[in-house]
C-alpha cells in the first residue's frame, strides 16, 4: 500500500509537470508527438489528433515529447522553429506548474485543516525568549529580516541558524517590539530553542485568508528548500542528508503508518503535504541553472536571447548529454545511499 500511495504521488506531481510543457506548446502551435506517464516501453496508449498518450511500464518520470525539440526539424511546427521565447515559455511552464499544484494543494490542506499562525501559547521561565520579554499570547512577527506567518517557520529558522543571535520580532496587543535574542542548546533533543510552546493548533479561517496564506505556504516551502540546497553547498549537510526515489517511498510509506492510527482525515492532510513539499522541489530543482535541467535550458535561451542568435544545437546537446549522464551517476549514489539507510 505505502509503495502504490508513493506511485500516485509522484504520478500527480510528474503528470502536472508534463502538463505545464505540453499546454504551452500547444498554445504556442508546436506539434506534440508523445505525451507519456512513466518511463520504458509503452503498457497502453492511443492516439489524439496529432499526439500519442501513452502509459509507460516503470511509473517514475514522464514526458511531453515535442517535433524538433532534441532533433533537426524542417517542420514549421517544430520547438527548434518557434522563437526563444516561446521556446523558454514552454520549458518554464513545467516548474512553474508544480508551483501551481503546490498552490493548489495548499489551499485544501489550509482550507480543510487551517493555519498554524505563529502565536505563543506558553513561555518557559527563565528561558531566553522570557528573559527577552516575549509574552503567552503574543505572536512573531519576523526573525531578523525573514518575515514569520506560520508557527512551523519558527523551528526552520532556528534549525537552519542554529547557535545564532537572532532579532525576534513580536506583537503584543497591538505593539509591535523587537530583542536580540540567542536560542539555547536543548540537550534532550539537541535542538537551539527560544523556550516558548506554540501549541494553540491550526485555526479554520475565511476564504480570502486562505487563498492568501496558500501563496505564503509555497513561499515558505520554496524558502526551505533554497536554504537546504545552500547548507548542501556550504558542507552544514551532506550527501547523507539527500534522498532520492527510495528514501521519499520510504519517508511517504512511514508518514502513512504512522497517521492511520489517528484516522482517514490526518492521512488525507499528511500526504497532501507531502505532495506539496514534493511538487515544490520538484519545481525549485528544475529550475536550477544545470544542464539537463529546465533552467540549464532557460539559461541557454537567455543567452540566446542577448546574442541575438542561436548555440549550436550540436554543442548545446552536448552540454546537456553530459549534464544528464552526471544527473544519472548521482541518482545512483543517492539511490544507493538510500537502500544503505533501509538496513542501518
Amino acid at each position: 500500500m505505502n509503495i502504490v500511495i508513493a506511485v500516485i504521488l509522484f504520478s500527480l506531481i510528474i503528470l502536472f509537470h508534463e502538463l505545464g510543457h505540453f499546454l504551452l506548446a500547444k498554445f504556442n502551435g508546436v506539434q506534440v508527438n508523445e505525451f507519456c506517464l512513466g518511463l520504458g516501453p509503452s503498457i497502453i496508449g492511443f492516439h489524439k489528433g496529432e499526439t500519442y498518450y501513452s502509459l509507460k511500464l516503470f511509473p517514475f518520470g514522464g514526458a511531453c515529447m515535442m517535433e524538433g525539440e532534441d532533433e533537426e526539424s524542417s517542420s514549421n511546427r517544430a520547438f527548434g522553429q518557434k522563437s526563444v521565447w516561446q521556446r523558454f515559455s514552454i520549458v518554464f511552464a513545467g516548474p512553474f506548474f508544480n508551483f501551481i499544484l503546490a498552490w493548489l494543494l495548499s489551499l485544501v490542506i489550509l482550507g480543510a485543516a487551517g493555519i498554524d499562525y505563529p502565536t505563543i501559547y506558553q513561555v518557559q521561565p527563565a528561558s531566553p525568549a522570557a528573559e527577552a520579554g516575549i509574552q503567552d499570547g503574543d505572536t512573531i512577527v519576523k526573525l531578523n529580516n525573514k518575515r514569520i506567518h506560520f508557527y512551523r517557520e519558527i523551528s526552520v529558522y532556528t534549525y537552519f541558524h542554529a547557535g545564532e543571535e537572532i532579532t525576534v520580532t513580536w506583537e503584543h496587543d497591538g505593539k509591535i517590539s523587537s530583542a536580540v535574542v540567542t536560542p539555547r542548546l536543548d540537550e534532550e533533543s539537541g535542538r537551539y530553542l527560544f523556550g516558548f510552546q506554540g501549541s494553540y493548533g491550526r485555526q479554520k479561517a475565511g476564504v480570502s485568508e486562505v487563498i492568501k496564506n496558500s501563496f505564503f505556504e509555497i513561499k515558505y516551502w520554496i524558502s526551505t528548500t533554497l536554504q537546504s540546497l545552500g547548507n548542501l553547498v556550504t558542507g552544514q549537510l551532506n550527501m547523507n542528508d539527500l534522498s532520492g526515489p527510495v528514501g521519499i517511498v520510504k519517508t511517504i510509506g512511514d508518514t502513512y503508518t504512522e497517521s492511520k492510527t489517528d484516522g482517514i482525515f490526518y492521512v488525507f492532510l499528511n500526504m497532501l503535504n507531502m505532495a506539496i513539499l514534493l511538487s515544490a522541489n520538484l519545481g525549485v530543482m528544475n529550475l536550477l541553472p544545470l544542464p539537463a535541467l529546465d533552467g540549464g535550458r532557460l539559461v541557454f535561451f537567455i543567452i540566446e536571447a542577448i546574442r541575438g542568435k542561436r548555440m549550436d544545437p550540436q554543442k548545446e546537446g552536448m552540454v546537456h548529454y553530459v549534464g544528464l549522464i552526471l544527473l544519472m551517476v548521482l541518482m545512483v549514489v543517492i539511490m544507493g545511499n538510500d537502500i544503505r539507510k533501509l538496513f542501518m
